[in-house]
């Protein structure tokens, strides 16, 4: 088998001598060429290089979810192939690594990649769903490029608390839990349109759903983690399945409260609710437009102010080692 190994050298959780440990057991058993990325959108330019070879078996992602999102661009760039393309594996190095907790495997570089190294023994794979975000014909952001996420995606409020970490983390400060609980406090202070939302979610043959705060996307569940706890805002929401959907239309103080002690609390059974919540099921398309500019995000990546986005549920897009 041959393998192509991206490492992002400033993953979170992994130091260079674990790397090294982690490279000399993914080669005992495979051909493998490790790569260090060098520059944002470098993990892309690799997963593409090795979509377009004829001889790359396998890509293992490791870092944190931005690396995966990278890799899985690069991968599906001329759309999914599942057969064709080389496999996917996930080796944690970040701060929270939904992707790779969400498919099962463990917190941790090194039990991750012994898990990997056993599924490729026993040949477990699966072959996952994941959601793609567009620019929508006739607005202002109909040339906007395609892009694929993995596990989530958001409009509004949790966007905007995104790109208030990665502001602080360009300033030097590390990604921890605490400093995402701080940016949500500053977001919430901050959020003009709190008590009037600007969003309206528009779908085929069904009626908008309008004055929304947030949209919150889930390609999976749960939706992120705070530390080790998992906190789901579609319960539903499955690999397995299309896209699902949050949305509030009202961030007042109680508001906040109130779906921030649901978040905390939540489940696989039940996620927040009441009645400024709105819950949709395994969407296979729908429309997202804004009165106004607002942030977007993707798999925890900040991608600046839209005002429509178009997102596509795709069923079996990519085969994955677990």
């Amino acid at each position: 088998m041959r393998a192509l190994l991206v490492v992002n050298p400033a993953a979170t959780t992994t130091s260079a001598r674990t790397r090294d440990v982690l490279i000399h057991a993914l080669a005992s058993e495979m051909k493998l060429e490790a790569v260090t990325t060098e520059y944002r959108g470098h993990a892309r330019d690799l997963g593409r290089q090795a979509a377009d070879s004829e001889d790359v078996d396998l890509v293992v992602a490791l870092g944190g979810d931005g690396t995966v999102n990278e890799v899985v661009n690069g991968l599906l760039h001329r759309g999914p192939d599942p057969q064709h393309l080389p496999r996917l594996a996930v080796v944690p190095g970040g701060s929270t690594n939904v992707f790779a907790r969400a498919l099962g495997l463990p917190n941790d570089a090194v039990e991750a990649t012994g898990a990997i190294l056993d599924a490729l023994r026993h040949g477990s794979e699966r072959t996952v769903g994941l959601g793609l975000a567009s620019g929508t014909p006739g607005t202002d952001d109909a040339a906007v490029p395609e892009r694929w996420f993995t596990f989530n995606a958001g409009l509004g409020f949790d966007a905007g608390v995104v790109g208030r970490v990665e502001q602080q983390r360009e300033r030097g400060k590390k990604s921890t839990h605490a400093l995402y609980v701080r940016q949500v406090v500053r977001q919430f202070l901050g959020e003009p349109n709190r008590r009037h939302g600007a969003i309206s979610l528009e779908q085929p043959g069904e009626e908008p759903v309008g004055d929304l705060v947030v949209a919150i996307v889930s390609n999976t569940s749960p939706w992120t983690y705070l530390g080790n706890r998992p906190m789901y805002t579609s319960p539903k929401a499955s690999f397995d399945t299309g896209l699902d959907v949050l949305g509030l239309s009202r961030l007042s103080t109680a508001a906040v409260a109130r779906y921030g002690t649901q978040l905390l609390t939540s489940s696989p059974e039940r996620g927040p609710q009441g009645r400024h919540a709105v819950s949709l099921h395994d969407l296979s398309r729908f429309t997202l437009h804004s009165k106004v500019p607002l942030p977007l995000q993707m798999d925890g990546d900040h991608l600046g102010l839209r005002t429509s986005v178009t997102f596509t549920g795709v069923r079996r897009a990519l085969r994955v080692i677990v």
